[in-house]
């Protein structure tokens, strides 16, 4: 069972791939936010992030989100030239300015694009594809107009998140969906969704035998320890994750005050790390996070936390 970190835009970023690995670890593989052209060019803090990464022992794979044939092989050819063979397709972000213009989940419909991006993949010889996607954009069955091109791609592995676009993160997982949809591929299959707590991983685990690996995203942002607490066979207590967190916030912290100027830019990245973790510190302190206007503000309520350790 592959234990795979899913890519967030503006939480999986560099300095927290890093310092997750460093101070929790237990992930197989880290997936970068997605990377994408603009204005006619590849995004460069998208490249800049990857060249910046590190993720310890584990494996790192840069994402794409892409509209056309053009902007897949500008992408494909960008990433090797950063120095990597294996590249993760985004056919699953939800967010309607993504999608209305084609790419993420709206890709799943667009038969046409998906051929031509076979094509090209076919010319990829130095390098090696996996998918992230969802059910469909408005309709779980989407999947069933695509499947066989699918099929027809060199991947290594298809992570599906068992919902719609349109349902961005609410409603219930459509199981049946995502059995159908896995029974119908020729590759090996990852599950992506609501993966709160090691337990949840045994019950995917049980329910699909079959399974190449599980995916988590949110919820391994808000309990950072549970890859480690599903290899080990543990469950933590709050001290010893408290103490992981806190290691993991001093290594983040350091990453963005060495390298970026300005209190409001670095709160900007620094506030976001705890958005996940608001339940597990405490709305008083969380809203205290969001409130704080300096970086000694901001380090109060750090010290706070530091002190329960």
């Amino acid at each position: 069972m592959k234990l795979l970190s899913a890519p967030l835009q503006g939480y999986t970023e560099a300095a927290w791939r890093h310092a997750h690995a460093v101070a929790f670890g237990g992930a197989d593989c880290y997936y970068t936010p997605f990377i994408r052209v603009e204005r006619g060019e590849v995004r460069g803090r998208d490249l800049r992030d990857l060249q910046s990464a590190c993720c310890g022992t584990s494996k790192l794979v840069p994402q794409i989100i892409f509209h056309d044939r053009d902007e897949f092989k500008m992408l494909v050819e960008a990433v090797v030239r950063a120095g990597y063979d294996e590249i993760d397709l985004n056919m699953g972000c939800p967010f309607p300015p993504q999608v209305h213009k084609g790419r993420g989940s709206g890709i799943i419909s667009r038969r046409e694009v998906l051929e031509e991006v076979l094509e090209e993949m076919k010319n990829c010889n130095n390098c090696s594809f996996s998918v992230k996607m969802r059910l469909g954009v408005s309709d779980s069955d989407e999947w069933r107009g695509m499947v066989d091109i699918l099929n027809d791609m060199p991947l290594s592995h298809v992570a599906i998140h068992p919902r719609t676009g349109r349902q961005q993160y609410k409603g219930e997982l459509d199981m049946d969906g995502f059995e159908a949809l896995a029974s119908a591929l020729a590759h090996p299959v990852v599950f992506n969704g609501e993966i709160h707590t090691p337990r949840d991983i045994d019950a995917l685990a049980s329910r699909f035998p079959q399974l190449y690996g599980v995916m988590a995203g949110r919820g391994l942002l808000a309990r950072p320890s549970l890859f480690k607490e599903w290899s080990e066979g543990t469950v933590w207590n709050r001290q010893r994750m408290l103490s992981g967190v806190i290691d993991m916030h001093a290594m983040v912290f350091d990453n963005y005050t060495s390298r970026l100027c300005g209190e409001t830019q670095i709160l900007s990245k620094l506030v976001p790390f705890w958005e996940y973790l608001a339940p597990f510190i405490g709305s008083k302190l969380y809203k205290s996070v969001k409130k704080a206007r300096s970086i000694a503000d901001y380090q109060k309520v750090i010290n706070i936390l530091s002190e329960e350790c």
